[in-house]
């Protein structure tokens, strides 16, 4: 994943990012007026829109995932985020999201879905709609309605659910005055109805514990959406969906979908091999497929054949290799290889010395192929991008250690420039570069308000009051004469790492008397260390004790300079210093949280709190630092959820004793929660009125900024990799993904980004198209991506060592 906001394997309505997933959140219902205070998204959704009626019939899209999901039953714990694509494209859910990330009904499944009944209970009337099917013909009603809530209910334990909200509320499922009409009771008031039964399975699934834990893990037998499961092939890394002959919908515009688990870093490779279609990938994989594609709205260009006159591949009219340092061709064969030793000959001492400046021009010809190969299968392609429905946050660890003291979490909250931060990430990539003002929703949901007023804008002066008042003052770790100086782990406290010693002799109080514990030593360092041992410019400095009665802290030899930046001096308590241990994970796709949390100790080391920033495993990030506590600052995601009041009860809630005496956290990694906060949300979730539940969501999010447990800074970016003739696919945004309209324009047809089409070829391209037109969007002889001088299909796959090639 894009570990521009890692997130926790928790599971909320759905698989939070640990994997750089999508995940697609509904959204909080609301009012719909585009006056409403919550304002619109910062960024709509980029997929290419176009009319069902230019889209050509077939076809087969390859979109990269980060899983082979472990389940398909999207309610047990380790269900992922390729679980719920899969589940969105095969399964019934009774409510979907537009572009707002509003729930808005799916008139697939249902007529109508609405309260009925108040008092003394609340009572839910859905009216499906007459033709919904399961894909072995049976009707789609309440028994489907009632094996669900009774497996996700909490009251068997012999379900392995990983989550009951809502459906412990409920008290009966009953079927209405027809088989159409589901008539859903609750014992208890439950304002977020509309996040149930999404997705909804065949009571063959739900039926009993044994098909619930085991029967939907590797198939789903009976479907009932556009597509359906056809192989779940752990080998190949890749799942199947077909259409379904008995969806009653608009049909399916391609003939299958094949979800290829495919890792971050070798996604660009794969879309240059032509062996994906649709890819989401991070910023850096972006540039260069942006460069490739040129302006969008441009087709893919045809390049020459190799050997011709104006190819594109950097080749010389007559096919031999070009001469001059720096330049790249495809006539690398004989001619070439002798042409090029002769002109290093020429050029060095010796032959031996001519050979190794020949090999060398060699690789660099090699290389500069190899590049432009890439930038002309690369061509086909084009980046989509728009804002995840979830934030990157700095996560604050309240069970102990100095950000215990709310003061202390307040302090570092108000040092960071949140604006700065959203900008280093998201202006390089054109998208808005507004830091987020909500734990609890995004810019375009109605329960969205800037809440950030409750803790304050950045504020340096500030911080140092607040550090001040917690007892860290300006002076650094202070030790006594003869000890190490303070470092941590990061390195010792002193330029050259040695310890310095001062005789003590000769300083009296203010009683005449000598001061029995002699001169301090103060390390005054950087205040951010690194786990490579180095720690900045540090230095020793020799200060005495103060006289008595003066003010508390160290003192420099009377007539000694006030250093530079004193503002931004070291602090210490207690003789410790304030460095906090700030945990990011490595491998691919983190480098985006590196330069935040760089930036973000710059700030910090502004008002004197230092950091120690240690890079652990991806695999071990969440299970053995966030989820078990061991950490002082960390940066990870959470989505906006559509039901907030359900959602994020518990990654906000107050943590609890359990009964072997340790703290149940839930998911509540950051271990700050109060009161007040989980009875605002308790009010939410008994409050059916839409403006007074956001009205007290907006509430609870107020106190999560005071207590300071957690601070949001950025949007996470989307960024999609996709074919220029695919239209109705790409970075959705908040939208539901609507699968049966996605597939590739017709030929001759223009999308909205003016990039015209072409009739899908193979097996499942229509009775119209020829065998010897380009696939859609791509160059001739294949699609974009593949490589003309294979002879490879557009399904073909690549053989082993021509992959180990790429």
């Amino acid at each position: 994943m894009s570990h521009d906001g890692v997130g926790p394997r928790a599971v909320m309505r759905s698989v939070v990012f640990l994997t750089a997933g999508a995940l697609v959140v509904p959204a909080l219902a609301g009012c719909s007026s585009d006056d409403d205070p919550a304002g619109r998204p910062l960024a709509g959704g980029d997929i290419a829109r176009a009319d069902r009626a230019g889209i050509a019939d077939g076809g087969t899209l390859r979109w990269g995932v980060d899983t082979v999901p472990e389940t398909l039953n999207a309610f047990q714990a380790d269900a992922d985020a390729t679980t719920t694509r899969i589940a969105q494209a095969v399964l019934p859910s009774m409510f979907r999201t537009d572009d707002r990330g509003r729930p808005v009904r799916n008139p697939d499944y249902l007529e109508s879905a609405e309260v009925v009944e108040t008092e003394p209970r609340q009572v839910v009337l859905y009216k499906l709609n007459q033709q919904a099917v399961w894909s072995d013909g049976r009707e789609i009603g309440a028994a489907d309605f009632a094996a669900q809530w009774r497996a996700l209910s909490g009251k068997d334990s012999a379900y392995w659910t990983a989550r009951n909200a809502g459906y412990d509320r409920i008290e009966k499922i009953e079927r209405g005055t027809d088989d159409l009409e589901v008539k859903v009771t609750f014992g208890r008031t439950y304002a977020d109805w509309k996040s149930l039964f999404a997705p909804l399975y065949p009571k063959d699934v739900m039926g009993t514990p044994d098909s619930f834990n085991d029967g939907a893990r590797t198939k789903l037998k009976v479907t009932a959406g556009p597509f359906a499961v056809k192989k779940v092939d752990r080998k190949a890394d890749e799942v199947t969906l077909t259409r379904n002959a008995r969806w009653w919908g608009e049909p399916a515009r391609l003939s299958t979908i094949v979800l290829r688990e495919v890792p971050h870093g070798e996604r660009v490779a794969a879309l240059t091999a032509g062996t994906l279609d649709l890819a989401e990938v991070d910023a850096a994989a972006a540039r260069r497929i942006s460069a490739a594609a040129g302006p969008r709205g441009t087709a893919p260009a045809e390049s020459a054949s190799p050997g011709t006159g104006g190819g594109t591949d950097g080749s010389t009219p007559d096919g031999t290799a070009p001469m001059g340092p720096g330049t790249a061709g495809r006539g690398a064969g004989r001619a070439a290889a002798q042409a090029l030793r002769a002109w290093a000959v020429a050029d060095g001492s010796d032959e031996e010395d001519a050979d190794g400046k020949a090999s060398a021009r060699k690789e660099r010809h090699e290389a500069a192929a190899e590049l432009a190969r890439e930038r002309r299968a690369l061509g086909g392609f084009e980046v989509r991008k728009s804002l995840e429905p979830a934030y990157t946050q700095l996560a604050l660890n309240g069970a102990e250690g100095p950000l215990a003291d709310e003061r202390v979490r307040r302090a570092v909250a108000r040092a960071l420039d949140r604006r700065a931060l959203a900008e280093a990430v998201l202006k390089p990539l054109g998208l808005p570069a507004e830091p987020v003002g909500s734990h609890l929703a995004l810019s375009g949901q109605a329960a969205y308000a800037d809440g950030s007023g409750a803790l304050g804008d950045q504020d340096a002066e500030e911080a140092r009051a607040l550090l001040a008042d917690a007892g860290w003052v300006p002076g650094g770790p202070v030790q006594k004469k003869g000890e190490k100086a303070a470092g941590g782990e990061g390195g010792k406290a002193g330029a050259s790492g040695d310890e310095e010693e001062e005789d003590a002799g000769g300083a009296e109080d203010a009683g005449g008397e000598a001061d029995d514990d002699g001169t301090y030593i103060v390390g005054e360092d950087d205040g951010t260390h690194r786990d490579d041992g180095t720690n900045g410019d540090d230095h020793l400095a020799q200060h005495t004790r103060p006289k008595r009665g003066g003010a508390p802290g160290a003192y420099a030899p009377l007539g000694t300079a006030a250093p530079v930046r004193a503002g931004s001096a070291p602090l210490a308590k207690d003789g410790k210093a304030l460095t906090l241990d700030f945990v990011l994970p490595s491998g691919p796709g983190s480098e985006v949280l590196a330069t935040v949390a760089g930036r973000i100790a710059e700030m910090l080391k502004r008002v004197g709190i230092g950091t120690k920033i240690t890079e652990v495993d991806d695999e071990s990030y969440f299970t053995d630092h966030i989820a078990s506590g061991e950490y002082d600052l960390a940066l990870y995601s959470w989505p906006a959820t559509a039901f907030p009041a359900t959602d994020a009860r518990p990654v906000y809630a107050k943590p609890v004793p359990a009964a072997d005496g340790s703290l149940n956290v839930g998911q509540n990694y950051t271990r700050v929660g109060t009161d007040q906060v989980d009875q605002l949300f308790d009010q939410a979730l008994a409050t059916l009125d839409d403006a007074k539940r956001a009205e007290l969501i907006r509430k609870a999010d107020a106190r999560i900024w005071a207590a300071a447990g957690s601070i949001p800074l950025y949007q996470r970016p989307q960024l999609t990799a996709a074919r220029k003739d695919l239209a109705n696919a790409g970075a959705f945004g908040f939208r539901t993904p609507v699968y049966e309209d996605m597939g590739y324009l017709k030929k001759g047809v223009r999308g909205p980004a003016g990039t015209p089409g072409e009739e899908p070829t193979g097996p499942s391209a229509p009775a119209s198209a020829s065998a010897t037109d380009p696939e859609p969007g791509g160059e001739p002889g294949g699609r974009p991506g593949s490589d003309p001088e294979s002879g490879r299909g557009p399904d073909e796959e690549p053989d082993a060592e021509k992959d180990a090639d790429s």
